[in-house]
């Protein structure tokens, strides 16, 4: 299989684990893994200091952390893209698989038992959603 694999992250220790095993298929099969932070509402933020300011924004920190985790996966020879998607983070990931044609979704397994499980999961919402093979990685006990 080549292709894109697409993974989400968010920065926390569950997210990376799905993350290095995304990054393990796509380096096995020689596929790119496409690194997707999601974020809701686009805010910015103005910062002054003296003469200077600066302008925060919600989409260019997600991006950040797309980034910084496609930085290191990339680091073991895989080819990596990043980017910030704006929405809830299923959706994020199923319509940026629809986007660029992916050939798999990786997420990890968070909320998908007890009360988590009837409110939703990213990995529920994902498998039943996704236009592509969804590969649950086993983050949560």
């Amino acid at each position: 299989m080549s292709g894109i694999i697409i993974v989400g992250v968010d920065g926390n220790d569950t997210s990376m684990k799905a993350a290095r095993t995304a990054a393990a298929l796509a380096k096995a099969t020689g596929a790119t893994l496409s690194v997707i932070t999601a974020y809701g509402q686009d805010r910015t933020e103005k910062v002054e200091i003296g003469n200077d300011e600066w302008f925060l924004s919600t989409a260019d920190e997600a991006e950040k952390v797309a980034r910084s985790v496609a930085a290191e996966l990339g680091a073991d020879g895989v080819a990596t893209t990043y980017s910030s998607v704006q929405g809830k983070p299923a959706e994020a990931l199923i319509a940026e698989a629809e986007r660029v044609g992916a050939s798999m979704i990786v997420v990890g397994n968070v909320r998908m038992k007890g009360l988590g499980r009837v409110l939703g999961s990213v990995a529920n919402t994902v498998a039943h959603n996704a236009p592509c093979d969804v590969h649950i990685v086993k983050t949560a006990s």
